[in-house]
């Protein structure tokens, strides 16, 4: 919820530009402060209207060092809602995030975030956080690739996670790591009044009681990317393996599951960079008996089938595939940053699975969509996309790039 309102930010500027629209601003020194109005909707999440004032310190050559983002905003379901959010960034590709959010409604969020890719003379890689939710707008229309829209049930997901990841830099482009999880899951009632309770419709889909689980995951990474916050060329290649423990299954239930994946990408820029195409390949598998849905692979939501809803598709295999054009449209300097605008038309499709046996390129969902970007390099990449589905449309926005 709150990482949507921040990524309006850089599309409005982009949309106030191309329209000859400036927010109103005041520049002091390296730090700048300004009023924009925040206005959103999403599939799941409904509709905000209210303010955002981001202040924001820059160095000398125009790089964000510090963004402070305090916003009051109007949703459509729960009410008023109050934010605080704090990112720092260090020249060494370092950052650490904090937000705090209190909801009149249900809704609450604490969360801290520490990532350093060069963590001892580069050495190292560290990735520490730790985060506490309530998200009232959730969805759930069951398991399987083929679930009807008629089925959408709603509930509350109250969270507690936490996670650490220590990697070893084998060269400059190749990384192994080593991660540990918590998360603990209770379902609650939803804030979505005209929606029913995903508990009494499915009340025997694992997981649906609630969950404590602790995961441990073995990760080997290929990165040639430039930049791993704004990259413009290079090649991501991901495995992962994960053993996972839920402590709350069923009588019937697995002890441990086992969860694996790919995720290739690819981004290959004209000679200017003016133009980037982007593609990415996903493949996540799971196997167990009594696995959670939300710990299950699913489709739907900002990052792989955007014309659909977060979790729209849910089972414990999933396959994706997803390509963009980033189209460079303008750059200026503003409130003492130096801003890039991008257009992006993008194709996303995927499947779910229960197994591999049949059917295999049956019943794929396909979205097209467009979307607006705006970059403050090295770090910060804020975006709004829209995408179109047989459900009709879903926006979404947010910070970096969904791949």
């Amino acid at each position: 919820m709150i990482p949507l309102r921040l990524g309006c930010l850089a599309a409005l500027f982009c949309l106030a530009m191309a329209g000859g629209v400036v927010p109103s601003s005041v520049v002091l020194a390296e730090n700048s402060f300004f009023v924009v109005p925040a206005l959103s909707t999403s599939k799941n999440d409904g509709q905000d209207f209210g303010l955002i004032i981001p202040v924001l310190n820059s160095d000398a050559e125009g790089n964000l060092r510090t963004l402070f983002a305090p916003m009051l905003i109007h949703n459509s379901y729960l009410g008023v809602r109050g934010t605080l959010n704090y990112f720092h960034y260090w020249s060494g590709g370092s950052q650490m995030e904090a937000v705090g959010s209190y909801t009149e409604e249900i809704e609450r969020k604490l969360k801290f975030r520490y990532q350093d890719p060069g963590f001892i003379e580069g050495l190292f890689f560290v990735d520490i956080g730790a985060q506490f939710f309530k998200n009232a707008t959730k969805r759930f229309f069951g398991l399987g690739q083929t679930t009807s829209k008629h089925n959408e049930t709603n509930y509350t997901g109250r969270e507690i996670q936490a996670h650490w990841n220590f990697g070893i830099h084998i060269n400059d482009v190749t990384r192994l790591s080593v991660n540990q999880r918590f998360r603990e899951v209770e379902i609650q009632p939803g804030g979505v009044d005209d929606e029913p309770y995903a508990k009494d419709r499915f009340s025997n889909v694992p997981g649906i009681k609630g969950a404590t689980i602790l995961a441990h995951r073995l990760v080997f990474q290929y990165d040639s990317r430039d930049n791993l916050n704004t990259p413009t060329a290079g090649t991501r290649f991901e495995a992962f393996g994960e053993l996972a423990q839920n402590f709350d299954r069923g009588k019937e239930d697995d002890l441990m599951y086992f969860r694996s994946g790919l995720d290739i990408r690819k981004l290959i820029p004209s000679p200017s960079k003016r133009y980037i195409f982007v593609a990415r390949a996903m493949l996540q598998l799971s196997f167990g008996d009594g696995i959670p849905f939300y710990e299950q692979s699913s489709l739907g939501g900002e990052e792989n089938l955007r014309g659909y809803g977060r979790d729209r598709f849910i089972d414990k295999h999933m396959v994706a595939f997803n390509a963009e054009e980033r189209i460079h449209l303008f750059g200026i300097k503003m409130f003492n940053v130096n801003l890039e605008c991008e257009m992006v038309p993008f194709v996303d499709m995927g499947r779910t699975y229960r197994d591999f046996k049949y059917r295999q390129f049956n019943d794929w969902e396909i979205t097209p969509g467009v979307g607006f970007r705006g970059i403050v390099r090295p770090n910060v990449m804020a975006r709004v996309d829209w995408g179109y589905s047989k459900e009709g449309g879903a926006v979404f926005a947010g910070l970096n790039y969904p791949f």
